[in-house]
C-alpha cells in the first residue's frame, strides 16, 4: 500500500518533509525554512508552507497543534489545581511609592496549602551619606560604633588630596562635601618638594651638531645650576604653617622666624649656653639673615656688646659677615641675638663629613679638600688677626660649607661679647695662638674621620695621617698642633707664605669657575635683551585704542608688526598644523634687535595684503611705536575743575 502511494521518487522528499496525517499541510510552515531560511523541496513538490508572512494570518478559532509561532503561555487564572506556592503572598512594593502605579495580581479566593508569614516588608528608610542613623536591629538607647550606610566617620580616614605647588588656586577642586578634594590651607607646607627633574632635557645632547648649530637647552642656563639656585631660593622663601599658639615671636624688625637646626634639643657644648639658630626676614629691607639666639644670658655691661661693631668692618669671602647684636626678652627670658648673613642650604663640616646616619667603613677624605680647607681658612684668619682680633669659633661644627669646597667661619663676634672681660682681660695674642690649634684640630678630626671629643693623644692621628697622605700636609698640621712656646709666635701672615702653591692652585680654580659663570650669565643676559623686546611688541600689538583712535594698532607700521607678530609665533605647516620652533623664535628676534639688512615676506591673514621688509626697518618701526607709547604715558593727567 505504501508502494501505490508515494513512488520512488517522492520517498526522500517525503522523509525530509513528512506529511501531518491530521491536518492540512498547506497552513503548515516548512521545517527548512525555520531551520536553513529556505526549503531546497520548494521546486520538487514539497506540500509545505514556505511563505512566512502567510503563516501569521492563520485562523486562531480552531484547534491548532503548538509551533515555533504559538503565543506564549499566560496563566489567566489560578483556580482549580492548587499551587504549591501562596497565592496570598503580598508583593514587593518599596515604601512610598506610589500606589496608582502598582499593578496587583488577581487572588484566589479558595484557600491555599501554604499561607505567608507576616514579615514586615524590606524597604530603606531614610539613609542619608552624610547623617549617622542607627542601623536595622539597633534600639535607640545605644547605636552601633560603625554604620556602613554612614560615610561622616570615612571621611576622616580618606586621604586629602596631594598638594600641588605649580597650581595657582588649591581650592579649585575643593567643593563642599568632597573629601577627597579638601581646601588647603594658605599656609600649608607642600608635601613633596618641588619637581625639578621636570626643567632636565627629555633627550641627551646631541654630538654630531655642526659648530653654528645650537640646541635649545643650549640657550638657557644649565640645568644643574638651575635647580641648585631653586633650591636656595625656595629654602629662603620657606615659612612655618599658621598655627594659634605655636607662632614664634618677631625680633625688632625680623619677622617669620623659622628654625635652621636639624636637631630638637639646643646645644650648649660650644658657647657653655643654650643656643638656637633661626631664619628671619627684615621689614628694613626684605632681606634674609640668619639669627642666633644665645638662650639665658643676662648682659651686665653696655661695652660688651659694642665689641660687635669690630666685627661688622671684616668682609671676607670666607667669613660670615656680622650685622648687628641685641638683647631681647620676646621669649619670656633674657636672649642675647646675634645678627649675620644667611646662606641657604649650607652645613656645618660636622653635617658634612659626619653625617649620624651612615654606615660602613667612611671613606677618607681628598687631600685636595683638606688642602682647600686650610688655604681657606688660613686666609680668614689672616684678615680677623690683621684687624686686631681672633676668632675664637674654629669649631667644627660653627665652619658652613655654602657651596662645592667652599668653606665659611660663622659665630664670630659671639666670645666677644660673652667672655667680655674687663678688669684682666686675655692678650689677643694668646688667643690667636688659640686659633691656629683649633684649626690643626678641626684638620686632623676630619683627615681620621675621628670626632673632635674623641680626639686624645694628638701622636697617634698625625701617624695615621703619614700612612695616608703626603708627608706636606702632616707637616702642616704638626706645625699647627705644636705649642706655642716649641716654635717662634706663629703668624697668619707665615702661613699663608707656606702655602703658596696650594694657593696658586686655588686660583686658577677660582678663575676657571668664573669664567664659566660668565659664560652661563651671558645666555641669561641674551635672554633679558629677548624679553624686553617682546615686552615692547605686546605693547603695540592689539592695543585696542590709543590718541582716541581706535584702529591705532592696525594701521601705518603698526600694521606691520602685527604681521611680524604672526611671521614668529603664529606660523603654521603646508596642512594648517602650528609650528612651534623655539629656534625659529630666538632667531628672529635677535636678528630684529640687531637690526640686519636681512629682508623677509609678510603676508596678512586672508593672503590680500603682502610686503617684503627688512628687520632693519621693522626695529625702526617699534621704536617708533613704542616712543609714541612712552610720550604719552608721561603726559600729566588733566586737572578737573569744580
Amino acid at each position: 500500500m505504501a508502494n501505490t502511494r508515494f513512488g520512488t521518487a517522492d520517498r526522500g522528499r517525503q522523509m525530509a518533509s513528512p506529511r501531518p496525517k491530521t491536518r492540512d499541510t498547506k497552513d503548515t510552515l516548512c521545517r527548512n525554512v525555520l531551520i536553513y531560511g529556505h526549503c531546497r523541496y520548494e521546486d520538487q513538490g514539497c506540500a509545505f508552507n514556505h511563505d512566512k508572512g502567510s503563516s501569521n494570518s492563520m485562523d486562531n478559532g480552531g484547534k491548532k497543534s503548538l509551533n515555533v509561532d504559538s503565543p506564549s503561555f499566560t496563566p489567566t487564572q489560578l483556580g482549580g489545581k492548587k499551587s504549591n506556592f501562596s497565592t496570598n503572598a503580598t508583593p514587593f512594593t518599596p515604601r512610598g511609592a506610589s500606589t496608582s502605579t502598582t499593578t496587583t495580581l488577581q487572588q484566589d479566593t479558595g484557600a491555599s496549602l501554604y499561607k505567608s508569614a507576616p514579615f514586615a516588608d524590606f524597604a530603606p528608610q531614610n539613609y542619608d551619606l552624610n547623617t549617622a542613623t542607627a542601623t536595622n536591629g539597633a534600639t535607640d538607647g545605644g547605636s552601633l560604633a560603625y554604620d556602613p550606610f554612614t560615610m561622616s566617620s570615612v571621611n576622616q580616614a580618606l586621604p586629602s588630596t596631594q598638594y600641588n605647588p605649580y597650581a595657582e588656586d588649591h581650592n579649585a577642586l575643593a567643593g563642599a562635601g568632597a573629601p577627597y578634594y579638601a581646601p588647603q590651607n594658605s599656609y600649608t607646607a607642600p608635601s613633596q618638594p618641588l619637581q625639578y627633574h621636570l626643567y632636565y632635557p627629555i633627550t641627551s645632547g646631541r654630538e654630531n651638531l655642526q659648530p653654528y648649530q645650537r640646541q635649545v637647552y643650549d640657550l638657557f642656563l644649565p640645568e644643574s645650576i638651575r635647580e641648585d639656585l631653586q633650591k636656595k631660593s625656595e629654602a629662603a622663601r620657606q615659612i612655618l604653617p599658621s598655627q594659634p599658639g605655636s607662632q614664634l615671636p618677631s625680633l625688632q624688625h625680623y619677622h617669620s622666624l623659622v628654625p635652621l637646626d636639624t636637631k630638637i634639643r639646643s646645644t650648649t657644648s660650644t658657647f657653655g649656653l643654650s643656643s638656637w639658630v633661626f631664619k628671619a626676614t627684615s621689614r628694613k629691607n626684605g632681606n634674609v639673615f640668619c639669627l642666633r639666639r644665645i638662650e639665658g644670658f643676662r648682659l651686665t655691661n653696655e661695652e660688651a656688646i659694642k665689641a660687635v661693631n669690630s666685627w661688622k668692618k671684616i668682609i671676607h669671602p670666607n667669613i660670615v659677615t656680622t650685622i648687628e647684636a641685641f638683647t631681647t626678652r620676646d621669649f619670656n627670658d633674657s636672649s642675647l641675638v646675634f645678627v649675620h648673613n644667611y646662606h641657604p642650604l649650607s652645613k656645618t663640616l660636622a653635617e658634612h663629613h659626619f653625617p649620624t646616619n651612615r654606615y660602613g667603613r667612611p671613606t677618607p677624605v681628598p687631600e685636595k679638600v683638606l688642602w682647600s680647607y686650610l688655604v681657606q681658612l688660613a686666609s680668614a684668619l689672616k684678615a680677623i688677626h690683621k684687624a686686631k682680633l681672633a676668632a675664637r669659633c674654629i669649631d667644627i661644627t660653627k665652619v658652613i660649607l655654602t657651596d662645592k669646597n667652599r668653606v665659611r667661619l660663622s659665630a664670630c663676634s659671639i666670645f666677644d661679647v660673652l667672655h667680655f672681660e674687663v678688669s684682666a682681660p686675655r692678650r689677643i695674642e694668646e688667643l690667636q695662638q688659640e686659633d691656629f690649634f683649633n684649626l690643626g684640630r678641626l684638620l686632623l678630626s676630619i683627615a681620621t674621620n675621628t670626632p673632635p671629643r674623641n680626639l686624645g693623644d694628638m701622636r697617634l692621628p698625625l701617624e695615621q695621617i703619614g700612612r695616608t697622605y703626603s708627608p706636606e700636609l702632616k707637616e702642616r698640621i704638626s706645625w699647627l698642633l705644636s705649642p706655642p712656646q716649641n716654635v717662634p709666635a706663629k703668624t697668619a701672615e707665615h702661613l699663608v707664605y707656606d702655602l703658596a702653591q696650594h694657593v696658586d692652585d686655588m686660583l686658577v680654580a677660582s678663575f676657571n669657575a668664573q669664567d664659566e659663570t660668565t659664560t652661563y650669565l651671558g645666555r641669561e643676559l641674551e635672554n633679558g635683551r629677548l624679553v624686553r623686546l617682546m615686552a615692547k611688541l605686546g605693547s603695540i600689538n592689539e592695543r585696542p585704542e590709543f590718541d582716541n583712535d581706535p584702529t591705532w594698532a592696525e594701521t601705518s607700521e603698526r600694521y606691520t608688526l602685527k604681521l611680524f607678530r604672526d611671521y614668529v609665533f603664529h606660523q603654521v605647516d603646508a596642512q594648517g598644523n602650528p609650528v612651534v620652533d623655539l629656534g625659529h623664535i630666538v632667531s628672529c628676534l635677535n636678528k630684529l634687535d640687531a637690526g640686519v639688512d636681512e629682508k623677509i615676506y609678510l603676508t596678512s591673514r586672508d593672503h590680500q595684503s603682502t610686503f617684503i621688509v627688512s628687520y632693519k626697518e621693522l626695529k625702526k618701526q617699534v621704536q617708533g611705536a613704542f616712543n609714541d607709547l612712552l610720550k604719552a604715558s608721561n603726559k600729566p593727567a588733566p586737572t578737573r575743575g569744580y
